[in-house]
C-alpha cells in the first residue's frame, strides 16, 4: 500500500535546495538584507533606459561660483540682491518661483536687507520659500526643529516648504516626501508646495497621492533642465519674456555649498539638490513616479524563482540547467527592464535572480554531494565507466530490481582453507585483499559487476545493469584473464611465502531477478534465480573435472567457436533434477588445431570502424593464426577482418576473426566465420605443409 505522504516528501526531497532558497530569500528581504543590491539594480535601470526629455517647463537659476566672481560677492549676498532677483524672474510672469535657500536668521546687514527681500516676495506673490528640520541629539533626548524664514522675510509668500531630502540606507535619493509630520504638524514639502501652487495658477496637474512618499522618476542626471546663472539674471541679462509660464527655482549649484548629491543618473554624487527638487516636481505634477511591485508580490516571485531553479537541476543536466537558468534570467531581466522602461514599474527582480542563483547553485551542489556519495557506493559494484552512467541516468531505472538474461560468474581460491590454516591472519588479509583487488579490475575492465565478495569468492554479473549483448564473450574473457593474473599473484606470494594460489571460474547464463534487494536496514545490488545457483555449482566442479573453468550450455550456445572448449558431458548438479551439460574453456597456450608457419603480410580491419592497419602473420591453424605488428590499442576480446594473401597461399584468405590473446605486438585471433572460396584453400595449404 502506497502512504499518500510519501510522494509529497519525494518532491520536497529532490526540491529541498529550491525550497531552502526560496526561505533564505523571504528571510533577506524581511530583514533588509537585499535593499542594497535592489537599488544597485534600480539605478542600473535607470541608466539602461536613458535619459528622457523634460515635459515640465522648469529653469534652473545656479548661485554659482561665476556668480560670486562676477558680483564680487561672497556668500551669503545681500537679501537685497535676492529681492532684486525675485522681481527681475516676477516680471516675466513666472507660474511659481521656488526658493531653496534658508533665511532663519537676520541678516547682517540689517532690517533693511530683511525687508528688501520680503517686499519682492511679497510683490511677486507665488514664491515658495524653504524651511530645514534640523536635530538636536542630546544624551538623553533628541529634538527636531524647523528652521522657518523670519517673519518679515515669510509674510508675503505663497507657502513655506521644507526641503529636507530622505536618503536611502545607500546615501542616494530616490524619493520625494508629500508630506512629514513635527509635533503632531503636518509640514509640506518644496516640491508639493509648488504642486499646489502650479494647481491654482491654472496648470493641469495631477492630484498627489495619499502616501508619505513616492519615487522619483528621474529624467536625467545635471544639466537636463536648463540652467541660468545668478548673475546674469541680477544685471538684466535675461529677458523677461523667458521667465513666461515658467517654474523658476533658485538655488545652490557649486560644491562649495555642500548641496549635491548621489541620485541614478549622478553615480559620482554630483547632482545639485535643486536639480533634484525640479526632478521630483515633474514626477508629481505628471503623476508618474516609479511604481513599485508590492513587496509580497516581489517576494512570492523570487520563491517561485527559487524554485524554478532548482526544478531545472532536476529535471536536466546541470550543464543544460545552467543554460536553461540562464535563459530564465535573461527573460527576467528583460521583463523587469521593460516594465520599467515602459510602465514605469520596479520589479525588486534582484530578489528573484539571487532566489534563481541559490536555487541552482544549491541543487547542483546537493547533487554533486549526493552523487560522490552514490559514486563511493557503487564504485564497490561496477566499474569507473558504468559508476558514471548509473549517475548519470540515475532517474531511468537502471538499477530498479527487474527480471532479465544475466550472465553470472563465480570464482574461488583453490584450497582457501587450508591456505589460511599456513598463515596468519593479518597475512591472510593481505592477500585477499591483493588477489580481489586484481580480479576487481579485470571484472571492471571487461564491463562486469561486482555483485559480492563471499570470503575469497567473487561473484560478478554481465549484462547488468545495462544491456551488453557480448555479455557471455566478456564473461569468458574475464575467466581467461584470471587464470593469467592469478599466475602473477601467486608468484609473488610463492616468492615471499612459498605460498601457490590457484582459482577456479563457474560461468552460467540465464534468466535471473536483478537489481537493488535487501532489507528495509541495508540494500544491495544483487540477482537471485536458478540460473545464480547453477553458475555458483559450476564453480564448484572445477575441482572435480579438474577444470579451471566451466561453462554451461547456455553460455557455451552464445560464445562457441570463439574460444577454445571441450565437452565435460553431462552432470547433475546439488538441487537440480534435470542434468546439465558442461563445457571447460581451455587457456589460449593449449591449440586445439596442428599449426604450420607461415610469412605473409596480412590486411586488419575493425568492422564498421574504418581502421586498417599492415601485420605480418607467423603461423596459422585451421582455428586461426598467430599475427605480428597488430596496433597496442586492439585488445583482446576485439572482433576484426583479416585478408591475407600472396606467398605460398593458393587462393586469398579472407575471414572475419576474433583477438583471443597478445603478447606485446604479437597477437593470436581465433576464426569466427571463413569465406566459403578460402575454405579449401586454407585445408590445401594445411595439409601439404602440415607439421
Amino acid at each position: 500500500m502506497t502512504v499518500w505522504w510519501r510522494w509529497p516528501r519525494e518532491i520536497g526531497r529532490k526540491h529541498l535546495a529550491g525550497i531552502l532558497a526560496g526561505v533564505a530569500v523571504v528571510v533577506l528581504v524581511q530583514f533588509g538584507l537585499l535593499d542594497n543590491l535592489e537599488y544597485w539594480a534600480f539605478d542600473q535601470l535607470f541608466e539602461w533606459r536613458g535619459t528622457r526629455e523634460p515635459k515640465l517647463p522648469v529653469v534652473i537659476v545656479t548661485i554659482d561660483e561665476s556668480s560670486m566672481s562676477e558680483l564680487n560677492e561672497q556668500w551669503p549676498f545681500p537679501r537685497a540682491m535676492h529681492g532684486q532677483l525675485l522681481t527681475k524672474i516676477a516680471e516675466g510672469r513666472p507660474r511659481a518661483i521656488g526658493v531653496d535657500i534658508i533665511f532663519d536668521t537676520p541678516s547682517s546687514r540689517g532690517p533693511v536687507d530683511d525687508e528688501a527681500l520680503g517686499a519682492a516676495v511679497a510683490r511677486a506673490g507665488n514664491v515658495v520659500l524653504a524651511a530645514a528640520l534640523s536635530e538636536d541629539i542630546q544624551p538623553f533626548y533628541k529634538r527636531t526643529t524647523l528652521n522657518a524664514p523670519i517673519p518679515v522675510v515669510r509674510r508675503g509668500a505663497a507657502g513655506i516648504a521644507t526641503i529636507t531630502m530622505p536618503a536611502d540606507a545607500d546615501s542616494q535619493i530616490r524619493r520625494v516626501e508629500l508630506w512629514t509630520s513635527l509635533e503632531g504638524e503636518r509640514l509640506v514639502p518644496l516640491d508639493a508646495q509648488l504642486h499646489a501652487l502650479l494647481a491654482r495658477a491654472g496648470v493641469s496637474v495631477a492630484p498627489l497621492p495619499d502616501v508619505p512618499s513616492v519615487l522619483i522618476n528621474f529624467r536625467g542626471g545635471p544639466r537636463t533642465y536648463p540652467w541660468v546663472s545668478y548673475y546674469r539674471v541680477v544685471r538684466g541679462e535675461i529677458p523677461r519674456e523667458y521667465w513666461k509660464d515658467k517654474v523658476v527655482l533658485v538655488g545652490p549649484t557649486s560644491a562649495v555649498f555642500h548641496d549635491l548629491f548621489t541620485t541614478a543618473f549622478a553615480r559620482g554624487g554630483d547632482m545639485p539638490g535643486i536639480e533634484v527638487h525640479a526632478n521630483a516636481l515633474e514626477t508629481l505634477v505628471h503623476a508618474n513616479p516609479i511604481r513599485q511591485v508590492p513587496r509580497p508580490l516581489s517576494t512570492a516571485l523570487a520563491v517561485v524563482a527559487g524554485l524554478a531553479g532548482c526544478a531545472l537541476v532536476v529535471r536536466l543536466r546541470a550543464f543544460r540547467a545552467f543554460l536553461a537558468v540562464a535563459g530564465l534570467w535573461v527573460v527576467l531581466t528583460l521583463v523587469a527592464f521593460g516594465s520599467f522602461a515602459v510602465l514605469d514599474v520596479w520589479m525588486h527582480a534582484m530578489a528573484a535572480t539571487v532566489a534563481l542563483v541559490l536555487g541552482y547553485g544549491g541543487t547542483v551542489i546537493e547533487h554533486f554531494v549526493r552523487e560522490q556519495r552514490e559514486r563511493r557506493r557503487l564504485s564497490q559494484f561496477f566499474s569507473p565507466a558504468v559508476v558514471r552512467e548509473v549517475v548519470r541516468n540515475k532517474d531511468d531505472g537502471s538499477l530498479t530490481t527487474s527480471r532479465r538474461l544475466v550472465t553470472v560468474l563465480f570464482s574461488d581460491i583453490r584450497g582457501f582453507t587450508s591456505l589460511s590454516e599456513k598463515l596468519e591472519p593479518e597475512q591472510v588479509a593481505e592477500m585477499l585483499r591483493e588477489y580481489l583487488s586484481e580480479m576487481t579490475e579485470i571484472v571492471f575492465r571487461h564491463g562486469g559487476t561486482v555483485d559480492k565478495y563471499i570470503g575469497d569468492c567473487i561473484m560478478a554479473l554481465y549484462n547488468a545493469p545495462f544491456e551488453d549483448p557480448a555479455h557471455a564473450f566478456r564473461a569468458v574473457l574475464t575467466a581467461l584473464e584470471f587464470q593469467e593474473r592469478t599466475r602473477t599473484v601467486s608468484k609473488r606470494w610463492e616468492d615471499k611465502l612459498g605460498i601457490a594460489i590457484r582459482n577456479g571460474v563457474g560461468i552460467n547464463t540465464g534468466e535471473a531477478v536483478v537489481g537493488t534487494l535487501g532489507s528495509r536496514q541495508r540494500l544491495e545490488y544483487t540477482a537471485i534465480g536458478d540460473a545464480i545457483n547453477l553458475g555458483a555449482r559450476l564453480e564448484s566442479l572445477t575441482k572435480d573435472y579438474k577444470a579451471n573453468i566451466i561453462i554451461s550450455e547456455t553460455t557455451y550456445a552464445l560464445v562457441r567457436n570463439q574460444f577454445v572448449t571441450r565437452e565435460l558431458g553431462e552432470v547433475t548438479v546439488k538441487g537440480k533434477t534435470r542434468p546439465v551439460k558442461i563445457y571447460a574453456v581451455l587457456p589460449d597456450s593449449i591449440r586445439k588445431h596442428p599449426r604450420t608457419s607461415l610469412a605473409v603480410a596480412a590486411t586488419l580491419s575493425i568492422p564498421g570502424g574504418g581502421r586498417t592497419c599492415r601485420v605480418t602473420t607467423r603461423d596459422i591453424s585451421e582455428g586461426g593464426m598467430a599475427l605480428t605488428g597488430v596496433p597496442e590499442d586492439w585488445v583482446k576480446g576485439q572482433r576484426v577482418q583479416l585478408r591475407c594473401e600472396g606467398g605460398v597461399l593458393p587462393k586469398a584468405l579472407v575471414a572475419e576473426a576474433v583477438i583471443a590473446w597478445r603478447e606485446g605486438d604479437e597477437v593470436g585471433v581465433t576464426f569466427v566465420a571463413l569465406d566459403p572460396d578460402s575454405v579449401p584453400a586454407l585445408a590445401e595449404y594445411l595439409s601439404s605443409r602440415a607439421k
